[in-house]
């Protein structure tokens, strides 16, 4: 009778493949969340309205209209991306301790949450290939490319 023996390279081969694609998600999550935080925990934040009345290659500035009794100021600014126009009317709140805005809502959150589902989707196809773990695979890619889709008709 022979033995039969195994290697190990496939073991170690989804082990590294394990952690890229915990690696990516990470990143992705890391990245959104500099952004998500003022979103989804905006209690006991200023939050107003912000009227864009110009843009540059990177921010847009414009007055911001705080809510309650603090009068307009117009040394505010957010990023400049698709999401944000001249003239446009957004719901913002303020990062702590600057003069920086952030959208708020639906559309500010997904916004917020668009590296994560890049990430999921490049990690889609780390499980799919690398691991051969096609399900797995497909409902990160479904998740990634439903946030995708989301903020892109949100905004």
């Amino acid at each position: 009778m022979s033995k039969k023996r195994t290697s190990a390279l496939p073991y170690a081969r989804s082990a590294a493949m394990a952690l890229v694609a915990l690696l990516l998600v990470v990143a992705g999550t890391w990245a959104s969340w500099g952004t998500a935080q003022h979103v989804l925990l905006s209690k006991g934040r200023e939050h107003g309205t912000l009227t864009v009345t110009g843009c540059s290659t990177d921010v847009c500035t414009g007055r911001f209209d705080p809510e309650g009794p603090a009068g307009p100021r117009a040394d505010m600014t957010i990023d400049h991306s698709v999401a944000v126009e001249k003239g446009g009317r957004y719901a913002v709140v303020v990062k702590p301790d600057t003069t920086e805005l952030v959208r708020t809502g639906w559309s500010g959150g997904l916004h917020a949450w668009l590296p994560l589902g890049g990430a999921l989707l490049l990690a889609a196809l780390v499980i799919g290939g690398g691991m051969r773990l096609p399900r797995l695979a497909w409902a990160s890619a479904s998740a990634g490319g439903a946030l995708l889709v989301g903020a892109f008709f949100a905004l």
